[in-house]
């Protein structure tokens, strides 16, 4: 229970990273409430929490400020508070036209630029406004490798990699700036995680054949709750002197 009755909101619950998230967080004993665009999505982690405060989930799409500002408020109204801010929603940009920069089309380039960093700026945003006041909170924001290292001709999304690595500086910006606040923000960088995010690499065998390469420790996939699990420390008082660090779950990709 080392998330007791701690409001938390977490963005893309609905599948992957997120739902592991959110079911990590439920059976630690958070008041778990799920930033959903997807319904059915939500619908699905929510069934799947096995904690002792029931989840709930808010649909909204978080590239869009107002939306953001209001569920936030929601959740403060409801709850009196927030006290965890879990950054997971996000995706490629592939299907707009992210790419390498010479092919990347300016269509591409924004609207990952929207989902990866645009949102994630939105949620901080106002989670800070609702924390700020009790001077306490912990904010976990889900980047990537490819936010620290160049991606090849098999990873070459230029707007991906560079909204990763911006959320990288924001946190740590945000980090130094709020602590004498009382909170904590800290960044996790996964490396190929096994979701439906990564299906394509997961169904692509030159890349399969890569792993042993690219993520040493397992040679394979890594898992959702393996990132599910570093966010619970990054969330929880195990934590407490930990801000603005860069926590990689990447099975070594990042060391080499």
């Amino acid at each position: 229970m080392r998330l007791r009755e701690k409001t938390t909101i977490i963005t893309g619950g609905g599948s992957g990273i997120g739902q592991a998230t959110a079911q990590r967080f439920a059976a630690e004993g958070a008041r778990v409430v799920l930033f959903e665009i997807d319904g059915d999505s939500a619908s699905r982690t929510l069934a799947s929490l096995n904690g002792p405060i029931p989840g709930s989930s808010i649909l909204l799409d978080v590239t869009h400020a107002p939306e953001v500002e209001s569920a936030i408020s929601e959740v403060v109204s409801r709850y009196g508070g927030l006290d965890i801010l879990v950054n997971v929603a996000g995706g490629s940009g592939r299907k707009w036209g992210d790419g390498p920069t010479d092919e990347c089309t300016l269509d591409g380039w924004q609207k990952t630029l929207d989902l990866n960093l645009n949102s994630l700026f939105y949620c901080c945003k106002y989670g800070l406004q609702a924390m700020l006041p009790k001077r306490n909170g912990a904010i976990v924001n889900v980047s990537s490798v490819l936010g620290v290292v160049g991606g090849d001709e098999d990873f070459a999304t230029h707007g991906y990699a560079a909204s990763k690595g911006a959320v990288i500086s924001l946190t740590r910006s945000m980090a130094s700036y709020y602590a004498p606040r009382g909170i904590r923000a800290n960044v996790i960088l996964p490396g190929l995680i096994a979701t439906p995010m990564s299906r394509r690499a997961q169904e692509n065998e030159h890349i399969r054949a890569r792993l042993p390469q690219l993520q040493p420790l397992s040679g394979d996939f890594g898992a959702p709750l393996d990132v599910a699990n570093a966010a619970v420390y990054l969330a929880s008082d195990e934590s407490a002197f930990v801000t603005g660090a860069v926590l990689t779950v990447d099975g070594g990709w990042t060391v080499h």
